[in-house]
């Protein structure tokens, strides 16, 4: 899978909990239908649906993290759109294996399509902040040894 490709089932996944979140009692079948439309590829399918399980199964938890990170602002008061790239954005930082730079930049280019001409900075600084201690050690170690 090409990273464009898997951008592109980033983009569909937060699309859905934009979706769910503006419309909670959309059902699972729904989702799923959705997903099939918009990515062929049933690898492509699988992955969107796992961020999309994974950030409503963390939810709870990352807008906690969210909220306490984002000084003066209440997730109800975000950009719907920004809200949500957030939270995608946390789970994999939290808990996925994906390199926090390829979570953060792919979180970037998702907020300068869908959101506002600030939100890609909003978006940056949250998650910058977000990225867990172990995630940036390990980077320094290897960038160290290069």
């Amino acid at each position: 899978m090409t990273n464009s490709r898997r951008t592109h089932a980033r983009e569909v996944a937060m699309q859905m909990l934009y979706q769910k979140d503006l419309n909670p009692d959309a059902s699972v079948d729904l989702t799923r239908n959705m997903i099939a439309e918009e990515l062929k590829d049933r690898g492509l399918q699988d992955f969107a649906w796992t961020l999309f399980c994974g950030t409503l199964e963390w939810r709870t938890q990352i807008d906690r993290h969210l909220e306490e990170l984002a000084a003066n602002w209440q997730l109800s008061r975000m950009a719907p759109t920004d809200r949500n790239i957030l939270r995608l954005g946390a789970y994999e930082l939290l808990h996925t294996a994906t390199p926090h730079r390829v979570v953060i930049d792919e979180a970037i280019e998702i907020a300068k399509k869908y959101g506002s001409t600030q939100s890609f900075q909003f978006v940056n600084g949250i998650l910058d902040r977000l990225i867990p201690a172990e995630k940036r050690t390990t980077t320094a170690a290897v960038e160290a040894a290069e």
